[in-house]
Parts: structure tokens; sequence; C-alpha cells
């Protein structure tokens, strides 16, 4: 009897331990199960709500369930970054971010999340090198002139940036410490109202991403100055490296990646990756995103893991370099 009850106890245990399991393979081959939602923690229309719409275009398409976007912006995206750690590894639950995701650990004294800890991260979609632009009523063309310009008007003339803590925000600082200026730095609540007020007038230039700007640029509503990059872009070859402008080792970009809460199972994870990867990769959105400014990128899991680590170590000099901190 003893025997027998033992057994029963064996098997109860190896059934509990087979369920998950199973029920885990059954979650995979049916994901998603209800909608997704891909947090952006940028207002609607700048670049990172661009790509995060066209890529949720294509994967609601794939997955035969809605893929929405929902704008959080505010707090150099560290608002939107809490509430994804926070969220349920369900891969219900996906975030497009940006370099600032890499930045925040070393800018901000106290965040509530661990940037690297707390995300899995998916697949780096693109990056994209900032562009230094002007409003076109400041009258000036090159570099050269432009830091006349600063230099005449100190603590006056001002740069905008989608936000505290992002790459745009961290650039303007180098720039200032490099240059020696003080450029006074306006922060946004994402690309969109930034350039807005840049066209308007309100503010002098700003280090953007090229991918939002190319037809402010192409209209003549902004002028390019020069691109944080080692060569010229084949979307916009008109406009000069700042290396040629007269400023060396001066290259930032930006890029935008998939994340998902750090929770996520592995399998889970590829699955998604994959799934986003094979839609980044399509002829159509590659010419998008190419056109857009961008290096089209679309990596495994492991290895975004440790593009992530690197620019983790990058931004952490950076910031150390410029002395930039965000309470």
């Amino acid at each position: 009897m003893m025997l027998k009850n033992r057994r029963t106890v064996v098997q109860a245990l190896a059934a509990a331990i087979a369920l998950p399991v199973t029920a885990f393979a059954q979650g995979v081959s049916t994901y998603p199960s209800d909608t997704v939602k891909m947090i952006v923690p940028y207002a609607a229309g700048g670049a990172t709500d661009i790509v995060a719409r066209a890529v949720a275009e294509k994967m609601t398409g794939v997955w035969a369930k809605p893929v929405v976007i929902d704008n959080k912006p505010g707090a150099g995206t560290t608002l939107a970054a809490s509430q994804v750690a926070r969220a349920q590894g369900d891969g219900l639950t996906l975030y497009m971010t940006t370099s600032a995701h890499t930045i925040s650990a070393s800018i901000y004294k106290k965040l509530d999340y661990d940037p690297v800890k707390d995300f899995a991260p998916l697949t780096l979609v693109a990056k994209v090198p900032l562009v230094l632009v002007v409003r076109p009523s400041l009258n000036v063309r090159t570099l050269n002139d432009f830091v006349k310009y600063v230099r005449a008007n100190p603590e006056k003339a001002s740069y905008a940036s989608p936000g505290n803590g992002t790459a745009q925000h961290l650039a303007g600082e180098m720039f200032n410490t490099s240059m020696r200026t003080n450029i006074v730095h306006v922060p946004y609540r994402g690309d969109a109202p930034a350039i807005t007020d840049l066209m308007g007038g309100t503010v002098d230039a700003m280090f953007a991403t090229l991918t939002v700007v190319i037809p402010h640029i192409e209209s003549g509503k902004l002028q390019a100055i020069a691109i944080a990059n080692g060569t010229r872009v084949e979307k916009v070859p008109a406009i000069p490296t700042f290396a040629e402008a007269g400023l060396k080792n001066f290259e930032f970009a930006t890029w935008f990646g998939v994340f998902a809460p750090a929770s996520v199972p592995k399998n889970l994870r590829e699955r998604i990756s994959k799934d986003i990867q094979s839609v980044v990769l399509t002829p159509e959105m590659k010419k998008k995103l190419i056109d857009m400014g961008g290096e089209v990128v679309a990596n495994r899991p492991d290895d975004f893991e440790s593009f992530v680590n690197t620019e983790s170590r990058k931004w952490r000099e950076a910031v150390k370099t410029s002395g930039a901190e965000i309470n």
C-alpha cells in the first residue's frame, strides 16, 4: 500500500511539472492570443512612432491579431520603460524604443527599473544617424557659421530635443563640450513638437534623427548643417559629415529596437523576434527604412543584447565626458 501511494505521489508531481511545459508550448504555438500592445515612449508623429506604426501594421497581418501603438511620452522615455518593466512577460506588451534606453541608467540618478536586467531585447530594427538642423531664418549654412552664431549668443542660442536623456540631448551636450559653446537645451515630449517649434523659430537648432527631418530639409523648412556619421548618407548625399565640416570624431546615431519585459520565456522571445525580423527584411519595409535615412539591421535577440551592452558602455562614457545629468 505504501509503494502504491508513493507511486501516486510521483506521478502527480510529474504531471504538475509537465503541465507548465505543455501549456507553454501551446502558448508559443498559438501566440498571440489577444491584441498586442506596442508601447512607444514618444509622442505620435515622431521618428520612433513612424517606425513603430510601420512595423505594427505588418505584424497585424502576420499574427492575425491587432498590434496597436500606445504612445507614452515623458521623462526621457523612462515613464514608458517603467511601465513595460512591470508588465507581464506574455508577449502582449512590446516596447519600441531608441538609444535613450541605454543612456538612462547613466544620466538619471534614480530609476525604478534596470534598463538591462528588466528587459528582453528582441531585435534591432534599424540605426539612423543624427543631423544638425537649424531654422532657415538663422541664415547659417555651414558649421563654422553656426558656431560663430552660438558663441556670439551665449546662453541665448538654443537647441531642441525630444526629451531629457535622449541621444539628441546628449549629442547637444557633447557638441557644447567639443566646441566650448553654451547652447541652451530645450527638451520636448517627442520629435514632432520639438520640430514644430524649431520651424516656428522658438528654438534655433536640433540634433535630430535624420528620419523625421528629411521631408523638412527637402522642403526648405529646415537647413541641414552636418550629419553625425562616418560617411554621407545615400538618401541625402549633399549633407556633409561633421568631419568634413570641421569637427572630427563627432558621430551619434539613434536606433529603433523592440524589447519585451524580461520575464518573457526564451522560446516566445525567439518566436516574436523571428516574426518581426521577417517583416523588417521584406523589400517594402527595407525600402521604407532606407528612404527614412536608416540602416536596416533586424538581428537576433542575442546579437541585439550584445549591442545594447556595448551601447550602454559607450553612452556611459559620453555622459561622463559631457557632465550631463538629470535629477
